[in-house]
């Protein structure tokens, strides 16, 4: 889809993105020399083991849904085939009646 338009948008953004990169001031730091720290590799780390936690916390809770909902259908399903298979029950007989005359 974009291969499309890339002909007809190219002349557009060229000398917006020239622009841009003409204009974009030299950065003020030495970029051979900037290194992540202790600090930053922990919290990368700490970011990845609650990924991966939490990873593991959904497939429990998806898989305890699955679960639940094959059996409730095993239970409809018995109880349909018990319904089915068992006679007409006969009407319940009424309560005798407590009121005093």
């Amino acid at each position: 889809m974009i291969a499309v338009f890339a002909p007809v948008l190219a002349p557009v953004f060229a000398p917006v993105l020239g622009f841009a990169l003409a204009n974009t001031p030299p950065p003020e730091f030495d970029p051979t020399t900037v290194t992540p720290t202790p600090l930053g590799f922990l919290a990368i780390f700490l970011v990845a083991v609650a990924t991966i936690l939490l990873g593991f916390d959904m497939v429990r809770r998806v898989r305890r849904t699955t679960y639940r909902a094959q059996i409730a259908e095993k239970l409809e399903a018995e109880v349909a085939a018990r319904d089915a298979a068992s006679p007409a029950s006969p009407a319940a007989p009424e309560p005798p009646d407590t009121s005093r005359e």
